[in-house]
């Protein structure tokens, strides 16, 4: 049983697939982040995010060179703080990409009802759920060659969008009311920026996944690099555009809380029926296809580094013939079709099924983003040995601000969500159990010299 991932990703594939793994957070997602802080409350939000975002990718990119592992976070954890620290970042990790596609799934559900309102969103979930996890099962190489196609035109769709509703922009528009919502213990405008984080997060979330490709990349510790720093441009500059032309396209309002917005920004511009309104529907799938996809991809690496470390039963490390982890893949798609058909029965905190997979899968990237941060100063003391072909720019402040950062907006999330929060408590305090449980299945497993340091 073959338990290796095989290189065969460039600079290009690696580009798309952090853009893509993120890219639907500008279809999607983040206009929830209205409906708690207003427009001019979400964009302090989402500036501090951005930056919390600027900082750790400088800083994360130099984990991912020197340790080029399936396993991203947990590898790097797990060096850095032995079993247990590679627990807490896996698991953290694994609840992030499996409960973001989920979200995804129904936004793609949203819009494919905007042209076939018959559609039940829950069926076209479905549907994309099977579709895409055969392609990611078909081949790796594949699955990043429609990655790069679909990311290309995502991208160019929400240059589109932002040209198309420009001429209907009125920054009248984007600041009316734009301290509303979020009001909380009589502080709204600075209750509602915290309230916002975990939607102006999801404009960025899972940029770290193409970690997970690592092993698969041709030559990481010069592509990874490359790939990082102009993803995380890209994302900047498209999240900061698509969020500013949506609020000043009409009532801004309307937009929050809803997983459509910038078809129903444009219809505000161009009125319903135009051909540039059907476009961005049909294209904007594109966008949701692509961060959909590339999680999948993300998941399924992370399922099969922690099955092949001995952290989860090791037939999730096995390989189909196409060299994929295909497995892993299933199981990570049951979960999420699972969640997707618990609406109505599931009820969090008040929150549509949308906002409370956000959030979930929020508050497993910011855990882990805290384990990597730490990971990277335990390592520059414990291993100043270890091959760093990138070094984070401006050591020790530009982790730090990301390190502090993301502490903030964990204590804000728990603040806010303190349900959700009780829940991914203890799906942690499962994983610990089984931890517990499993230590001679831990012991058993194939030696990885990449996470001992031998």
């Amino acid at each position: 049983m073959t338990t290796q991932l095989k290189p065969t990703l460039g600079t290009l594939h690696l580009w798309a697939i952090a853009v893509g793994l993120v890219i639907s957070g500008e279809y999607f997602g983040w206009s929830y982040g209205w409906g708690v802080a207003g427009t001019l409350g979400f964009l302090v939000t989402t500036l501090l995010v951005a930056t919390m975002y600027t900082c750790f990718i400088f800083s994360f990119t130099e984990l991912t060179t020197a340790i080029p592992h399936a396993g991203g976070p947990f590898a790097y954890s797990r060096r850095a703080f032995g079993e247990t620290g590679g627990l807490v970042a896996g698991m953290a990790t694994l609840i992030e990409f499996v409960f973001a596609p989920p979200a995804i799934a129904l936004a793609i559900g949203a819009y494919l009802n905007v042209q076939f309102p018959h559609l039940n969103p829950k069926v076209a979930a479905l549907g994309a759920y099977v579709l895409f996890m055969a392609l990611n099962i078909l081949g790796v190489k594949l699955a990043a060659l429609f990655e790069l196609v679909v990311t290309v035109l995502a991208v160019l769709e929400l240059l589109v969008f932002m040209g198309v509703v420009a001429p209907g922009f009125s920054i009248s528009n984007f600041v009316l009311n734009g301290w509303s919502g979020g009001e909380h213990f009589g502080l709204p405008a600075v209750s509602g920026i915290f309230a916002a984080i975990p939607f102006a997060i999801w404009f960025f979330l899972a940029i770290e996944g193409a970690a997970m490709a690592a092993e698969e990349a041709k030559d990481p510790k010069r592509t990874i690099p490359k790939a990082y720093v102009s993803g995380i441009l890209t994302l900047v500059v498209l999240a900061i555009g698509v969020m500013i032309m949506a609020g000043g396209a009409g009532d801004w309002s309307k937009l929050a809380n809803i997983n459509d917005p910038l078809p129903q920004a444009m219809k505000m511009v161009v009125g319903e029926h135009s051909s540039w309104m059907h476009m961005l529907v049909w294209i904007g799938l594109f966008g949701l296809v692509a961060s959909f996809h590339g999680i999948i991809l993300g998941y399924s690496r992370q399922f099969f580094a922690l099955a092949r470390a001995g952290y989860l039963p090791a037939g999730l490390a096995t390989l189909s013939r196409f060299q994929t982890p295909h497995r892993a893949i299933i199981l990570g798609g049951v979960i999420g079709i699972a969640a997707i058909f618990s609406d109505g029965v599931v009820n969090l905190q008040g929150m549509s099924l949308t906002a409370a997979m956000i959030t979930m899968a929020v508050f497993g990237a910011i855990v882990m983003y805290i384990m990597s941060m730490l990971s990277l100063f335990k390592l520059r003391r414990t291993a100043p040995d270890l091959a760093r072909s990138f070094l984070a720019p401006g050591y020790p402040v530009v982790p730090a601000i990301a390190l502090c950062l993301a502490v903030v907006c964990l204590i804000a999330m728990v603040w806010f969500n303190l349900e959700i929060a009780g829940i991914f408590l203890v799906f942690m305090l499962v994983a610990y159990l089984y931890f517990g449980a499993t230590k001679a299945q831990r012991n058993a497993a194939a030696p990885d010299t990449m996470l001992s340091g031998d």
